[in-house]
């Protein structure tokens, strides 16, 4: 028997096209409907399922079930509109990840904080967007990207409270602040050094969206951040950034 099926012989080829091909009614399935549907044991259900979630073939519903993800609906033509932030940031995160070889970021504003996903080099899937998954604006390169093109009113309401020291190269000061947006707004790009965490750097850059321009930005507009090494960084990887960007459109 192969792989512990309930059908002698069956590949893992098998196994994955039958939980695949369980979801052609169009509807989500429980993992006991998923495994019973599919002629495979719970646990080898379960594991498949959880290795086609972790790289988008299958997502999960909030009340558990299983469906067909957003790759494979854009293969069969059914979405109608553009993926959501949520739907295509893991793909870009991915897209980063591989082409720098370092933990990866992607962020947008979320009450004066930066809420964010990331992936780290290896074969770890991309994080969800969580309440616990939150950095201050001031201190790292993302926060800087995402204020230096938000509203001003947004960057008064940041600057308002006392800012947070987290290292002695912390910037706490309105003035340090708007300097530092500047350089943002003058180079398209943002880096950070020592500021949130001592020895650790990053770079971030806008993430262009079909019908929102950086200079014009939300406060749900998305950049990406990169931390290439423990050491202040030379240059910043904005070209995989763009490319990246521009193969994943975004829905604004």
């Amino acid at each position: 028997m192969a792989g512990n099926s309930t059908e002698p012989g069956r590949s893992v080829t098998s196994k994955v096209a039958a939980i695949l091909m369980s979801f052609t009614s169009g509807r989500g399935h429980a993992l006991v409907d998923l495994a019973r549907q599919a002629g495979l044991p719970t646990s080898t259900a379960h594991r498949l399922a959880r290795e086609l979630t972790d790289r988008h073939l299958l997502e999960r519903t909030d009340d558990g079930e299983f469906r067909v993800g957003l790759p494979l609906r854009m293969l069969s033509g059914e979405t109608a509109e553009p993926p959501t932030l949520q739907e295509r940031a893991p793909f870009v995160v991915d897209d980063l990840c591989e082409a720098t070889r370092a933990t990866v970021m992607l962020g947008v504003l979320d009450d004066l904080e930066v809420a964010y996903i990331e992936r780290r080099p290896g074969h770890q899937p991309v994080s969800t967007f969580s309440a616990a998954a939150r950095l201050p604006v001031h201190a790292t390169a993302l926060g800087k990207v995402l204020l230096a093109f938000a509203p001003s009113q947004v960057v008064r309401m940041v600057l308002t409270p006392s800012l947070a020291a987290f290292t002695p190269a912390t910037l706490t000061t309105a003035e340090q602040i708007h300097r530092a947006l500047q350089c943002v707004r003058l180079h398209g790009m943002a880096t950070s050094c020592g500021e949130l965490q001592a020895g650790r750097c990053g770079v971030a850059v806008p993430v262009p969206t079909p019908s929102l321009r950086p200079r014009a930005a939300s406060r749900r507009a998305p950049a990406c951040q990169a931390a290439p090494a423990s050491r202040r960084p030379q240059a910043a990887p904005k070209p995989p950034a763009a490319g990246a960007a521009r193969r994943r459109k975004f829905r604004s």
